[in-house]
Order: C-alpha cells, then sequence, then structure tokens
C-alpha cells in the first residue's frame, strides 16, 4: 500500500506507543494486560486495552505488518467508518471468547492486536476472495478463501491441543468479528458470493458444534 490511510496510521502509532510503554513499565503492562481474574473482578477494560499491548517488538511488527498490508483494501471497498467499527467489533468479540473459553482459568492472560487484525484480514478476504496471499515460507500464491478457512481450521486445532503461547481464540474471535461485520456493512455479498460466504462459514459453525458436543 503506497497511500496509507491516516486512520491506519493512527491506528499503528497507538499500538507502537502503548507496547513500547508496557516493554518499559511492568506495571503498566500487568494493569492493562487481558487476565481474566481482574475481568471477572470488574475490570472489563482490559478486554479492550490488551489490545494495544504486544508480548514482545516481534510480535509487535507481526501485527502491524499484517494491518499494513490489509486494512486499506477494507477502508477502500466499505468506508473508514466500517474499517473502525471492524477493527475495535473485532477486538471485543476475540477478548469475548477468549473470556469464554477461560472463564475459570483466573490466571489466564494474553496481550495483541492478533484479534482486531485477523477481523481485518478476513473482512479483506471476504470483500476480495480471490486476491492471491504470499508467505516467504511458501513459493507459490495462496487464494485468500483457501487461507481464510484452513487458518480457522489451524486455530480450532490449536484451541483443542493448546499449541504454543498463542491465543487462538482471539484469532478467532476476531475472525468471526470480521466476517459478520462486513456482512452487515455490504449484505450485496449475499448476491455476489453466497458460496464463498458459506465455505468461509464452515470453521465457525464447527468451532461452535465442537463446543457444543463438548469436544473442545
Amino acid at each position: 500500500m503506497t497511500n496509507l490511510s491516516i486512520i491506519t496510521i493512527v491506528i499503528i502509532a497507538a499500538n507502537v506507543l502503548v507496547s513500547l510503554k508496557g516493554f518499559n513499565d511492568f506495571g503498566f503492562f500487568e494493569k492493562y494486560k487481558f487476565q481474566v481474574g481482574p475481568i471477572r473482578q470488574g475490570e472489563q477494560f482490559r478486554m479492550f486495552s490488551s489490545g494495544f499491548l504486544h508480548a514482545d517488538m516481534q510480535h509487535l511488527l507481526f501485527n502491524m505488518i499484517t494491518l499494513y498490508f490489509f486494512a486499506d483494501i477494507v477502508i477502500q471497498l466499505l468506508d473508514p467508518f466500517h474499517f473502525i467499527l471492524i477493527y475495535a467489533g473485532s477486538l471485543i468479540l476475540g477478548s469475548l471468547l477468549s473470556l469464554y473459553f477461560h472463564k475459570d482459568e483466573y490466571y489466564y492472560s494474553a496481550v495483541g492486536a492478533s484479534g482486531a487484525v485477523t477481523g481485518i484480514l478476513y473482512s479483506a478476504i471476504l470483500l476480495q476472495p480471490g486476491m492471491s496471499l504470499y508467505f516467504f515460507f511458501i513459493p507459490v500464491p495462496i487464494p485468500a478463501y483457501i487461507f481464510g478457512i484452513g487458518y480457522l481450521l489451524y486455530s480450532i486445532y490449536g484451541m483443542k491441543k493448546r499449541v504454543g503461547n498463542i491465543g487462538h481464540d482471539a484469532h478467532f474471535g476476531g475472525a468471526i468479528g470480521g466476517f459478520v461485520i462486513t456482512l452487515i456493512a455490504e449484505p450485496s455479498l449475499f448476491e455476489t458470493d453466497l458460496l464463498m460466504i458459506g465455505l468461509l462459514s464452515i470453521p465457525i459453525i464447527l468451532l461452535f458444534i465442537l463446543k457444543k458436543t463438548g469436544q473442545l
């Protein structure tokens, strides 16, 4: 993206400034990170503030680079208001899904913009499902919708097996946010891309079936 939106710049700057403060101030980091115990005791602000903190510089860079590449697709194909709505809504839905899955783990904690960024990524995929994504470790382009389905299926696996120190549930919640809010903002997609909507909804339906049947 050569003409980066001012909104994207402001969000990236906010993430960088808050994260840098957290890197250098342990008390600040502990006060604003996502943690189940304090949230259940009334500190719901952590569900939003944690989305601007990051564990380390690599974590911050990965999220901001991803946002850099996909933010303006959403802004251009929808509008700035809906971009902000998707970003904030996906951040909150990511936190809500994390709280739902870890509600009895009082010391469970997490940080990062991953939920919000994943919501923007999935909004971009829904708006442009035919675009190709490129990765350093894969020599061929991957259709965006294939990546979207595969990533959510991997997130389900990660949630089930507790793979890595990664908030798979926050990623999944963010993806649901991006998916649902984009469809509300652009209902014409039901006429033009109904098959794609159906395909991208399969992992979401699977997640709740697994949860309902006690397999997750």
